[in-house]
């Protein structure tokens, strides 16, 4: 009897089953236990060659002596790189701050530091390079620090005289861009050709400092790569630990992915690189890169070469012209083909807003009208059900008893009175893929991470700190429910009196961005109904 109901009841519960998991599902099934703090390592993959240790990669342990750090600083980007070996060992991103405090420190990317390790190497591998045998080169720096001044760009070059060969290693930086160019430039002075190849890598540890737990969200923390059999594929830490992944392809990119940011090396787009993702040894510590192609330079010759490095938000705009594909690392689930026009709206409502609660109030309107038919024509349905209750009831006094009997009477009555019985639930179902696409687009898009609202609300990606949306959500769906035709059946009557409590209960652990939509939702929904109820009646 009034399957209907329990047909809604089922989707209900199996969405908020779905998405309760989504919250927690990315914890690492295998987190090693607690130890030492991981060593940092210089891991050096050797250059293929024709003899049997072509695929061997060297992992060595280096002991820094002499270290000397320099500190680049642009607009949006402070940057610490280490002149042995010319490494990237912290980052952080000045438009990001960690918390809304007022004093709050830069968001840290790349960091090492003796608790943790998350750092970007590049260098030249190959029997003339400067890589070999795990050991890392000492560069000469001219200055301590740099400062992105008047104009776009910045250089900052690291110079090295390796036997007859000048290297020049030159990180290019530029205004308002989280994008880093590494470039190599090479003089060959002697008389015999230079032969190497460049690699790119990301080492880092498992560690997220900042990531929530419990019942907060967990997002993915893991690697990532595109190639051209593969347009985007995840390889999580636990992938990683089962068995390494290496592939040759031409172009393509590898990265490190976390929640609203990334790091990825990008090759040069028309060069065949070979990509290799694995974890060092039995530490709590990976790597994934890429070597790229064979270069020579030749007896008194110049040669240049190189790759680019991200490191930044998941900025989508910014990233499909960084890399193909590169965007994918923001991931809307399998509801992306709705989740980006969702966005693309949000993205054209705030810039007319201003602010991205009112973007997602007047978002929750368009939406609504768009549906607007289609949720007429079912509470319509549902206010002539609401005049059937008392036929109802009669109906349940007589085959009480009977079951089959009562509910091919109500069956009957229904098609008497040209009541679709499916016409109560169709809003709430559709809304489900909106409202799923909407949450994957709170929960990745950085656009949206510590933007306010208005009053207590002051970041729409976390939950309301004092629960004030989802108690009103809780009301407005009673108050939207005793609108509707009740069960027949007391139980079902008692599992929809205490939904309001439940939905209270689930959105208490959501974004308050998406108890916002559903609320707003709600209230234009009561709105609806009580007008077309109010007319079916007086009519």
């Amino acid at each position: 009897m009034d399957w209907q109901r329990n047909l809604l009841l089922a989707a209900i519960v199996a969405v908020f089953a779905v998405l309760f998991i989504r919250w927690n599902e990315f914890q690492e099934s295998r987190r090693p236990p607690p130890g030492a703090a991981a060593q940092e390592e210089v891991y050096v993959p050797e250059t293929p060659a024709a003899a049997p240790a072509a695929d061997r990669q060297i992992e060595e342990a280096a002991t820094p002596g002499n270290v000397r750090l320099v500190t680049v600083e642009t607009d949006v980007l402070r940057v610490v790189i280490d002149t042995q070996g010319g490494d990237l060992v912290r980052a952080e991103l000045l438009q990001y701050p960690l918390s809304q405090d007022e004093h709050a420190d830069p968001f840290p990317m790349l960091n090492r530091t003796r608790d943790r390790i998350y750092v970007a190497q590049s260098g030249l591998i190959g029997p003339d390079a400067t890589d070999r045998g795990g050991a890392r080169p000492q560069f000469h720096a001219e200055r301590d620090s740099y400062t992105l001044e008047a104009g776009g760009e910045l250089r900052v070059p690291l110079r090295l005289l390796h036997g007859d060969v000048e290297i020049t290693k030159e990180f290019v930086f530029r205004r308002g861009d989280y994008l880093i160019g590494i470039r190599y430039r090479l003089q060959n002075q002697g008389d015999q050709p230079w032969v190497g190849r460049m690699f790119g890598q990301i080492q880092r540890d498992r560690h997220d400092p900042v990531a929530s737990g419990g019942f907060g969200m967990k997002p993915y923390l893991g690697a990532a790569l595109s190639t051209t059999d593969e347009n985007y594929k995840k390889l999580s830490f636990g992938d990683l630990d089962d068995k390494s992944f290496e592939t040759q392809r031409e172009g393509g990119w590898v990265a490190m992915v976390q929640h609203y940011f990334i790091s990825a090396w990008i090759p040069p787009a028309n060069q065949t690189n070979r990509f290799q993702l694995r974890r060092l040894g039995n530490r709590d510590l990976y790597a994934l890169g890429f070597i790229g192609s064979e270069e020579r330079v030749g007896p008194g010759q110049e040669g240049s070469f190189g790759a680019d490095f991200y490191v930044g938000p998941k900025d989508q705009d910014h990233l499909e012209e960084i890399a193909p594909f590169l965007d994918l690392t923001i991931d809307y689930g399998w509801l992306w083909w709705l989740a980006k026009p969702l966005f693309a709206g949000l993205q054209l409502l705030h810039g007319l807003l201003g602010n991205w609660g009112w973007a997602i109030v007047a978002l929750t309107v368009l939406i609504k009208l768009v549906f607007f038919p289609l949720s007429a024509a079912s509470y319509r349905s549902m206010a002539r059900m609401r005049k059937l209750q008392p036929e109802m009831l009669s109906l349940r006094e007589r085959h009480g008893d009977d079951r089959q009997k009562l509910s091919q009477e109500v069956m009957a009555l229904y098609k008497r009175e040209k009541v679709n019985p499916m016409g109560g639930c169709l809003p709430m179902l559709i809304q489900m893929p909106v409202f799923i696409a909407l949450y994957w687009v709170l929960s990745e898009s950085v656009e949206l991470r510590q933007a306010p609202w208005m009053l207590w609300i002051t970041d729409l990606s976390v939950r309301d700190p004092y629960y004030v949306l989802p108690i009103l959500n809780g009301i407005s769906m009673y108050v939207l429910q005793t609108l509707q035709p009740a069960p027949p059946d007391p139980t079902q009557a008692k599992v929809m009196r205490i939904m309001p409590v439940a939905f209270s209960f689930f959105f208490v652990l959501f974004p308050a961005g998406l108890v916002l939509y559903w609320t707003v939702n709600s209230i234009l929904s009561i709105a609806q109904q009580w007008v077309i109820t109010k007319r079916i009646e007086a009519g």
